[in-house]
């Protein structure tokens, strides 16, 4: 493969677990072998050779095209169709326009075909919540708010859809229950109050970043006094936002503030002047349509 490695941080084991199961759906593996493909094997002979192009259908931002490597590599391992060189036309938060290339393979056309749906259904769809992030990133420039992801990812892809949306501009919040904790009203509930509730992660993680969600302007400035500095405002109005923030800052504590609830592209601006640090968005990974990618084989070439 030519270059073009991403400096996103590509989760390149979560990518391994996520092709190998997408193989598996495709291919089947009730034999306990690698699987087939009974139209491309039986059309296609095992020496033929192929040149295909990637292709952008429409515009967007490009993630996830080290994954298509991984595919033809896999292919090749559970069926033995041979090796395909890749060559990555695009870097990993490239903006393309449709016609663009994105990556040519040369080699077997059996295992071209074979990992054709496997390399699109991953890269449209973390190209997809790249495109969206980026939208949001470019909607809130200049006005010191990022925007965060949230664990509304789809099953066993979520080390791939955050690292799209690294890819298009935005941060990951969490990766999981394990690295910080998030104190919610059912916690609040159980643990008899935001102090208690509070204490008790402290106690029982002490090295564990604590985060608290707030309703009102006295819930954030009771959590900051005991001891929150990352306040999530949850369903708050801009009003309401801008007051807490100031409040919040008045304490004269070094404290994160987060918008989240509902929020839409074109409203951002408006949250993001209140003083929030970031605007947290479900949708980035629920709700992002894919890019249209397709794979093109050259016809003279096979």
């Amino acid at each position: 493969m030519n270059g073009h490695g991403p400096g996103f941080g590509f989760p390149e084991a979560d990518a391994r677990l996520v092709v190998e199961r997408a193989l598996d759906e495709d291919l089947g593996t009730s034999d306990g072998g690698g699987g087939r493909d009974v139209t491309t094997l039986a059309t296609i002979p095992a020496e033929q050779q192929g040149v295909a192009h990637v292709v952008a259908r429409a515009g967007g931002v490009v993630s996830g095209l080290l994954v298509v490597a991984l595919v033809l590599d896999a292919v090749d391992r559970r069926l033995g169709t041979g090796a395909v060189e890749c060559d990555l036309l695009a870097a990993e938060g490239d903006t393309v326009v449709r016609g663009d290339r994105l990556a040519t393979l040369r080699g077997p056309a059996r295992t071209i075909l074979v990992a054709e749906r496997t390399i699109l259904n991953v890269l449209s769809r973390t190209s997809g919540v790249a495109t969206h992030t980026r939208r949001w990133a470019d909607e809130l420039e200049d006005t010191g708010a990022t925007v965060l992801d949230t664990r509304k990812t789809t099953p066993g892809l979520r080390a791939l859809e955050k690292y799209a949306v690294r890819c298009g501009g935005g941060t990951n919040k969490r990766m999981g229950l394990y690295d910080v904790a998030m104190i919610k009203d059912n916690h609040k509930f159980a643990a008899g109050g935001l102090a208690a509730a509070y204490d008790a992660v402290r106690r029982a993680y002490p090295d564990v970043d604590v985060q608290v969600e707030v309703t009102t302007t006295a819930e954030a400035i009771e959590s900051v006094a005991a001891g929150a500095r990352f306040l999530l405002c949850d369903n708050m109005s801009p009003a309401l936002l801008r007051e807490t923030v100031q409040a919040v800052r008045g304490s004269g504590e070094r404290v994160e503030i987060e918008a989240t609830g509902g929020l839409t592209l074109e409203v951002a601006r408006e949250y993001a002047d209140t003083g929030v640090d970031y605007l947290s968005v479900g949708g980035l990974t629920h709700s992002s349509p894919i890019v249209d990618i397709a794979l093109d084989l050259e016809p003279d070439a096979v």
